[in-house]
């Protein structure tokens, strides 16, 4: 898998790329702020980009801008941001893209190399990596309304969902059956408005949608 790494941190970059080397993954470009980023993406059209959030000029989100400008104009290229905290913001603006291949990890996810190394190639097939941190802090949110027309109970299995539970794993957590998560989840489907379709991932739309919302 061919991959393109943006990093302003020289250590950190090099640190990342022999990473992603051992891997088994083909670093083929660079980059230490986001417009050259996004020159190499076009370039290399490559399988992921993976950026950090905060790069020069200004150390605020040029980083997240190239990422987002990269999914839009080559929608091929799975793109994953790595932050050294949680920014809701951020993590909302890139999760609204429902088409899967997105992800946002912190950046202290990259010292578990077997588990850096499958989200890269989740990323890169077209899934979506959501740090569990993140979500927590999306949850977290005390304003969060429950999305209209689910119940307490759906929006529970929703939220495990967006954790990346298993059905099996929701129904040990909630202490019903697995018969009964997957009912939950049909109905979620159903209230959001989410066909059955064989172009879509219902599951990543369902909890990109709940994310976004919250």
């Amino acid at each position: 898998m061919r991959v393109i790494l943006g990093e302003d941190e020289p250590l950190m970059r090099e640190g990342v790329a022999a990473l992603l080397t051992a891997g088994g993954f083909e670093v083929v470009g660079q980059s230490g702020d986001g417009e050259d980023l996004l020159r190499k993406a076009r370039a290399h059209r490559p399988d992921v980009a993976i950026t950090d959030i905060r790069m020069p000029p200004t150390q605020t989100d040029e980083g997240l801008r190239a990422a987002l400008e990269i999914r839009a104009e080559l929608p091929a290229v799975g793109v994953l941001v790595l932050s050294q905290h949680v920014v809701r913001g951020h993590a909302a603006e890139l999760l609204a893209d429902e088409r899967g291949g997105v992800g946002y990890l912190l950046k202290q996810r990259v010292a578990d190399r077997r588990s850096f190394w499958d989200d890269v190639t989740r990323v890169g097939s077209g899934g979506t990596v959501i740090d569990p941190e993140v979500v927590a802090a999306l949850l977290d949110r005390s304003d969060s309304p429950v999305p209209p027309g689910l119940t307490p109970r759906q929006r529970e299995v929703l939220a495990l969902m967006a954790e990346g539970r298993s059905n099996a794993a929701i129904a040990a957590r909630l202490v019903i059956s697995e018969k009964a998560v997957v009912r939950h989840v049909s109905q979620i489907y159903d209230r959001l408005g989410l066909r059955p379709s064989p172009d879509d991932h219902r599951r990543v739309l369902a909890v990109g949608r709940f994310l976004t919302a919250s």
